[in-house]
């Protein structure tokens, strides 16, 4: 079980008291989800002036209207995040949803260069996690593992890629990782996404596959950024391994994308400058005493993060709802759980925890696919919830 004392006394950023935060929680006396303040460790339902997370990030200044708004408080955010495990959870109280909802779900993918070598293995190997030790030590010496100072579609990555082509060794993963265009593919479904203290999904038939420990930036309909959060971007990499086409299966399953703990607003004490020299840590604990932690720094990453936004929101790529963006992760496990050669793979009731300063930690324990509860509220649901409580004008 996830610990939720510890997760709850730790969930929030360690500057909480200077932080604009905005959650979500589920509210069973009104059957429905309700945007919250997070206000010296109390959550205050400001829905009435924000139905959604979508209305309040599409503000002028979001961070500035949320701290305008008076609301009502439905509890502290130690008890809603001490209700919100499914098999122990009290249905007559709130609990804690992940910070997000009609927004566009989208992930940017090889933006940091142990990634794309790890991508590039993952293709050449097959799926194969047996055969990944030796083409991972193939690729390194014909890569390198020093591409972190190489722009993305300079004339300096133009000459690495026809050295590779020559060489039989280029990828689909280098052309987007050191190549002019992005990687921004959809991770998943708007209102698909689970937040801190709950199952997050493995499919059950994956035998190779990991967390990705990662930014998540908030966007408004007209590219502004306008907060940050943190996200588990679980990837089955057995899967995409055998196709790169094969991205949606591995990528979109139920329960297999974590965001929050809660949205950090972009205000005058925190902003892009902060996300670019943020460091992100893992930790995986198992039941079988296997620990693993890393980490991510967004300083080594290839592409800034605003060029990848402009890639994902721009007059060829509309969201009129807006839309949040993973960044992607240099973290790549290969410290071996149960035998030599063998890498990391999650077992059955894994806890996740993954932490910054600034964002707080989003704790999850991995279960399969469905096993975790099953996605039933979808935007239709809560379109006709919202009408039934007075809050759509």
């Amino acid at each position: 079980m996830i610990d939720l004392t510890e997760a709850a006394r730790l969930a929030l950023p360690d500057d909480a008291g200077n932080a604009i935060l905005a959650g979500r929680i589920w509210r069973p006396d009104v059957a429905g989800p309700s945007v919250v303040a997070v206000r010296d460790g109390a959550l205050i339902d400001v829905s009435r002036q924000f139905p959604t997370m979508r209305d309040l990030c599409e503000m002028p200044d979001p961070a500035a209207a949320l701290t305008a708004t008076k609301g009502e408080t439905v509890g502290s955010l130690d008890a809603i995040l001490a209700n919100t495990p499914a098999d122990t959870r009290d249905p007559t109280k709130p609990w804690l949803l992940t910070p997000i909802d009609l927004q566009a779900i989208k992930a940017a993918g090889v933006t940091f260069v142990i990634s794309m070598l790890e991508r590039v293995i993952e293709e050449r190997a097959r799926g194969d996690l047996n055969a990944a030790a030796a083409i991972r030590d193939e690729v390194t010496r014909l890569v390198g593992d020093d591409l972190a100072k190489l722009r993305p579609g300079s004339p300096e990555a133009a000459r690495l890629k026809q050295v590779l082509i020559d060489q039989g060794a280029w990828s689909q993963y280098l052309e987007v990782g050191i190549g002019p265009d992005a990687e921004i593919f959809t991770k998943s479904q708007p209102m698909a996404a689970v937040g801190t203290g709950v199952d997050a999904g493995i499919h059950p038939g994956s035998s190779w596959n990991n967390p990705e420990p990662e930014i998540v930036l908030a966007v408004s309909s007209d590219g502004r950024i306008v907060g940050a959060t943190l996200g588990n971007d679980v990837n089955l990499r057995d899967v995409e391994g055998r196709s790169a086409l094969l991205l949606g299966k591995a990528k979109d399953n139920n329960a297999s994308c974590a965001i929050g703990p809660v949205l950090r607003l972009f205000d005058a004490g925190f902003g892009l400058d902060d996300i670019r020299s943020t460091v992100v840590t893992l930790r995986v604990d198992g039941e079988d005493g296997f620990e693993l932690e890393g980490s991510s720094s967004i300083a080594m990453i290839s592409r800034d993060p605003a060029d990848l936004v402009a890639q994902m929101v721009n007059a060829h790529h509309r969201y009129p709802d807006g839309a949040v963006l993973f960044l992607g992760t240099m973290f790549a496990p290969v410290k071996d759980r149960d035998f030599q050669g063998q890498g990391f793979t999650h077992k059955t009731n894994d806890i996740v925890t993954i932490a910054a300063p600034k964002l707080g930690r989003l704790v999850n324990r991995m279960r399969p696919t469905d096993r975790c509860e099953a996605w039933s509220f979808g935007a239709g649901a809560l379109m006709r919830n919202l009408a039934r409580r007075g809050l759509l004008g």
